[in-house]
């Protein structure tokens, strides 16, 4: 395994190197640095085209002043990094070092979305071949993938954020159509996830209609929309739910020692809920106080698994670590719905807190939950318009593998010998399933710097997007380069790790 990733980062390397100089050159004839300095005044223009030339080095043939670039750049492996400067001679580093971390921020976001949902809608689509729950997929599956990405970041900028900040300042009170109309769908969609006979699945239809009225009634009511909050109660029950739907996808609730241990963790994180609130969830949070807890947490469920023990007790670790996390980001979003009101009467958000432009707002005070919230209320929306073009594709890729494992001889076999669906699906199917999703996530991770270059001009974001737009404008070869090696390097890297992922999923493929 190490060799083939050392000889992969090696091969790596002269690719970029390669693909580096092709692209340096395209830019280098793409335009002329000099027109906006030749624009000036003539007691300026001699003087700004000078400097242009020497910090450009616009006088040396574009071949040999590639390697000079290549030398500042070589200095990020061994030595100073440097990306030179741009045309008002302000270093490439401080721009790219600012503008990468708002990049990643939101990829990463939409990425682990669309790979998480879609996958998991491609697999139940699969699952239901033919319902109408497949129908409703396909359907939004081609839409979505079909829309351009300015015109959803438009239309979400709309609905989420204009429209809906207008109905919280209005009171947040739903009418009873919207109620009704909300409780049909959420029932249809209750109807056509559930597997079986038509009068069970009309009895868990109408369960779930009966469900959403009432919640919808409470928030409407209690305006629950203005100071949201779930408290214990809700906690716990959906502590239960997580455990249990952890359980019946790891290990099957007729694993009495994995449901154990599921239902025990759940308990702790319910149990810590009060003492969370003082310490450290109150105050002096920080991202690594949370990463702390978070560990914790999973060794925690990682004992508790293998104190219960059972034939597999690695199955049951499993299990409570999945269950630890889950709870413990059930008690993470309460205590961040306990911050939005707060939040949302800031004088700096002034009662409109979805926000549809920059990613943070400017000279906001408040302490980690504030800041937290302020994050995830600029993430929202540009994160949505992204990871509903690449949940279309997973969605219908993985749908396509799974239907694809589904018919082959040893899921009949599988089933010839008598194991539960359950575990038909979960062990034999999913995993191989996943093998050519590997490929697709890959590929979707390296155009994604690419693709973000719309959504960041839509919601006004200042990252890669405006780095390379501005660097195409202005002609001005070392931001659009900065901009096409962190593009590549992401590239190399999601491939590799693309790689290493069939290796782990497929024992048979064996990396060397």
């Amino acid at each position: 395994m190490l060799t083939f990733i050392v000889r992969r980062i090696i091969a790596a390397i002269f690719i970029t190197i390669g693909a580096s100089f092709i692209a340096y050159i395209l830019v280098a004839n793409a335009g002329n640095p000099l027109q906006n300095a030749q624009g000036l005044p003539a007691s300026q223009r001699a003087n700004a085209v000078a400097t242009v030339t020497a910090t450009l080095h616009l006088d040396v043939n574009p071949v040999f002043r590639f390697f000079i670039w290549l030398k500042g750049v070589g200095g990020c492996v061994v030595g100073q990094c440097n990306f030179g400067v741009n045309i008002q001679q302000t270093p490439v580093n401080g721009l790219l070092s600012a503008a990468l971390g708002q990049s990643i921020k939101l990829i990463l976001a939409s990425t682990i979305l669309a790979v998480l949902l879609g996958i998991a809608i491609g697999v139940v689509s699969a699952l239901r071949q033919y319902s109408g729950l497949d129908y409703a997929v396909t359907f939004l599956a081609f839409l979505f993938f079909a829309l351009p990405v300015f015109f959803i970041g438009v239309i979400l900028k709309d609905l989420l954020a204009i429209r809906f900040n207008t109905f919280l300042g209005s009171g947040a009170s739903f009418s009873w159509a919207a109620i009704f109309i909300f409780a049909v769908v959420f029932a249809l969609i209750a109807y056509s996830l559930v597997p079986g006979e038509f009068l069970r699945r009309l009895m868990i239809g109408g369960i779930a209609f009966v469900i959403a009225l009432a919640a919808m009634y409470y928030i409407t009511v209690e305006h629950w929309l203005l100071n949201p909050s779930l408290g214990p109660v809700v906690i716990a029950v959906l502590s239960v739910l997580l455990g249990l739907g952890i359980t019946v996808l790891t290990a099957g609730l007729s694993n009495r020692k994995a449901l154990y241990t599921s239902m025990t963790v759940a308990a702790i994180g319910v149990a810590l809920w009060y003492p969370l609130q003082w310490w450290p969830f109150l105050n002096g949070m920080s991202w690594a106080k949370m990463i702390l807890i978070l560990v914790i947490g999973v060794v925690v469920g990682v004992a508790v698994g293998y104190a219960f023990g059972g034939d597999d007790k690695g199955l049951s670790a499993r299990t409570g670590a999945l269950t630890a996390v889950a709870t413990g980001f059930i008690i993470f979003v309460d205590r961040l719905m306990r911050a939005w009101h707060s939040y949302s009467i800031n004088p700096s958000i002034a009662g409109r807190p979805i926000r549809t432009t920059l990613p943070s707002t400017p000279n906001l005070k408040g302490d980690f939950w504030i800041q937290t919230t302020d994050t995830l209320t600029h993430l929202v929306l540009p994160t949505i318009t992204l990871m509903l073009i690449s949940l279309a594709t997973h969605s219908r890729f993985s749908r396509a593998s799974m239907l694809e494992v589904m018919n082959q001889d040893y899921i009949r076999t599988a089933r010839s010998k008598g194991l539960t669906e359950r575990t038909v699906v979960m062990r034999h199917a999913f995993r191989n399933a996943l093998i050519p999703m590997a490929t697709v996530v890959a590929f979707d991770i390296s155009g994604l710097i690419g693709g973000a270059v719309l959504t960041e001009r839509v919601f006004g974001w200042k990252s890669m997007g405006s780095l390379f737009s501005q660097g195409l404008t202005d002609a001005d070869p070392n931001p659009v380069m900065a901009f096409f090696v962190v593009g590549a390097l992401i590239a190399v890297l999601a491939n590799l790790l693309a790689d290493i992922a069939y290796a782990a999923l497929d024992p048979r493929i064996r990396l060397s």
